[in-house]
């Protein structure tokens, strides 16, 4: 089965972290990352660009309406993701709760992808 490991973090909070540090705590990740490809795990994942980057669509008055900046005000921002095949729910959250930013603030949200077909 497929899990999305959906990555948050306070952007502000990152930002306080010392760049030496930040700088230690990408290479853990890069590391964290391999072993999923080694183990089999890993399919796919990416780190986004800030927030500030990023523009919201939605529906206003029945037309697509462009807004900047995320779709919620949060304290958090989604920062990247990961999939990643494993047998159940539980092998995800194990491999989730070795996620290197966790230790200094990050929040991974776990959740099984449900298979589209195509029309």
């Amino acid at each position: 089965m497929q899990y999305m490991l959906m990555c948050c973090f306070d952007e502000k909070r990152w930002e306080e972290i010392p760049e030496a540090q930040r700088d230690g705590i990408m290479r853990e990740y890069g590391e964290f990352v391999q072993s999923l490809v080694n183990s089999g795990h890993y399919l796919a994942g990416a780190k986004l660009q800030s927030s500030l980057t990023a523009a919201t669509v939605r529906s206003k008055n029945g037309k697509p309406a462009i807004t900047d900046g995320p779709f919620a005000e949060t304290k958090e921002q989604f920062g990247g993701y990961h999939l990643v095949e494993c047998k159940d729910l539980d092998e995800a959250i194990s491999i989730a709760k070795r996620m290197p930013t966790i230790p200094f603030g990050g929040t991974i949200e776990v959740r099984p992808l449900e298979r589209m077909s195509a029309v």
